[in-house]
């Protein structure tokens, strides 16, 4: 019993060793910061032309808005008839001026009528998507690149607009570019 006892205590002892950094300290203050994420759509649209290094081109929404200020903003996309052509808009009740600001393209508005810089749109977003946005708040939702605990490093979050087209929100049907794989099954050639 006492050989048993000992050996047992050796295993013990010798657990995790051949897992190194699985047993990490705990996570220290937070130094790095949290930055989220300005996506060109929100400052610019393609051009569907490409520099001399074959990079797409992309358009300044300032240079064609602080030429052209309309004087109201349209009720649907039918009356889009010279710029936008072609927008989409499926996004439950609400209308073009629910969210943008006649005459100044570069801002939106909050339902309560606070101005807002457009690369400041996660707040929009916000007050009519909350659990999304306490998800996003957690982690759960949005993802990002870099370090999930702050004490090692700086971390980038996504933006609402990185994944979703803020005129048709829902995610569009899609086909995966490879089809998922079973563990146990090979592809056409049934079990293993």
């Amino acid at each position: 019993m006492r050989v048993l006892a000992l050996s047992f205590l050796a295993l013990l002892a010798a657990c995790g060793t051949d897992q190194p950094g699985r047993l990490r300290p705990p996570p220290g203050p937070p130094t790095g910061a949290t930055t989220i994420h300005v996506p060109d759509r929100l400052t610019s649209i393609p051009t569907g032309e490409v520099d001399a290094l074959g990079r797409p081109q992309r358009a300044p929404c300032v240079g064609c808005h602080s030429l052209r200020r309309p004087a109201r903003l349209p009720s649907s996309v039918d009356e889009l008839d010279e710029f936008h052509q072609g927008l989409r808009f499926v996004h439950g009740g609400v209308s073009c001026a629910s969210c943008h600001v006649v005459g100044d393209q570069d801002v939106l508005h909050r339902a309560d009528g606070t101005i807002i810089p457009m690369v400041d749109v996660l707040q929009l977003c916000a007050q009519c998507h909350g659990p999304q946005y306490r998800d996003y708040l957690h982690g759960a939702h949005g993802g990002m690149n870099g370090a999930w605990d702050l004490s090692s490093g700086d971390r980038v979050r996504n933006n609402c607009v990185d994944c979703h087209d803020p005129h048709q929100p829902a995610f569009q049907p899609s086909v995966p570019v490879l089809p998922p794989r079973d563990r146990g099954v090979l592809q056409g050639r049934g079990a293993r």
